[in-house]
């Protein structure tokens, strides 16, 4: 049984990591954020400590190193994006592996920085990339290895996730703090075509905003237009009024159904982390290049061809 700690416990994202660490059949010892409504921690992880200041926190962690019985063996970091690396460092240095949501950092230097620190203390870092493990991304993967087909797939990736106005008040409505829309709902999208259709070759913006992103991305194996938005009004007829979220990719016209399966993509990223085979700093560069360059791009006229569907609707 490893034992856990977790960094951001009263955000979005951390019950899945709580339950991916009980379902692993491992143990939440302590957990640590600003905020105080952690009460899932009762059904998940009853006996876990729990603090609201980091000092507490970290010191804690260290007289738990004092025995080999109690020290902890990984923590995980759920906190708001601009803090991630900062996290990551200290958990490194307090002697654990870091398990950490996406963007893992948003630049490539930051992630230089991270192996540096992985150098020095001998730890290593994770990064969650639950899109790798879903099953019809990976049939899809399979898919395109089989056919080595000469001509470039032509794929259409669309996100819409409606957000309420609490989203802008939040960290995540700050740039500083989310590295923006592209950067903050679209960077597992982005690792996944490059999983599935290999190395980028071209990137160009075509449109942005503090609500919705719209561009091209070309790989080895396809051209793709994307676009990504939190404003409901983006959402299509056939599903607005009924769902608040519309996930859709299309490959050669036809629709990527990948809308469920994504239950227990947590714990299975756990799962392949604890035998050895997670995802580390490398695997997260692409990805972390990628959105660097979009959140760094000047938006451009679109060529027809690279233009998604619902950017006309925009411009």
């Amino acid at each position: 049984m490893k034992k856990f700690a977790l960094i951001g416990a009263a955000g979005y994202i951390a019950p899945r990591h709580m339950k991916a660490i009980k379902e692993t059949g491992n143990l939440l010892v302590c957990g640590y954020d600003i905020n105080d409504s952690v009460g899932i921690i009762d059904s998940l992880a009853p006996n876990s400590d729990f603090f609201t200041e980091f000092e507490r926190f970290s010191d804690h962690i260290y007289t738990l190193k004092r025995s080999a019985e109690t020290e902890l063996d990984f923590i995980s970091v759920c906190s708001p994006n601009y803090l991630h690396k900062a996290h990551i460092a200290a958990g490194l240095r307090m002697g654990c592996d870091v398990i950490c949501e996406k963007p893992l950092v948003p630049s490539p230097d930051l992630l230089n920085e991270l192996q540096l620190i992985e150098q020095e203390t001998g730890q290593r870092i994770y990064n969650i990339l639950q899109l790798r493990h879903h099953q019809a991304i990976l049939e899809l993967k399979q898919k395109v290895a089989r056919e080595q087909r000469e001509d470039k797939h032509e794929v259409e990736l669309t996100y819409i996730t409606s957000r309420g106005h609490w989203y802008m008040e939040s960290w995540k409505g700050d740039p500083r703090k989310s590295f923006g829309i592209a950067t903050n709902i679209g960077v597992h999208f982005f690792d996944m075509l490059h999983f599935v259709f290999g190395q980028l070759q071209k990137s160009v913006l075509h449109y942005a905003n503090a609500y919705k992103a719209a561009g091209y991305l070309e790989y080895e194996n396809a051209r793709v237009p994307w676009f990504l938005s939190i404003d409901a009004s983006d959402l299509p007829e056939s599903v607005r009024g009924k769902q608040p979220t519309y996930r859709s990719i299309k490959c050669d016209g036809d629709e990527i159904e990948f809308s469920g399966g994504f239950t227990d993509l947590h714990t299975m990223s756990y799962q392949e982390i604890l035998a050895g085979r997670g995802y580390g700093l490398e695997d997260a560069r692409h990805c972390v290049a990628t959105v660097n360059d979009i959140r760094d791009a000047i938006p451009e006229k679109a060529m027809a061809r690279e233009a998604h569907p619902f950017l006309n609707k925009l411009v």
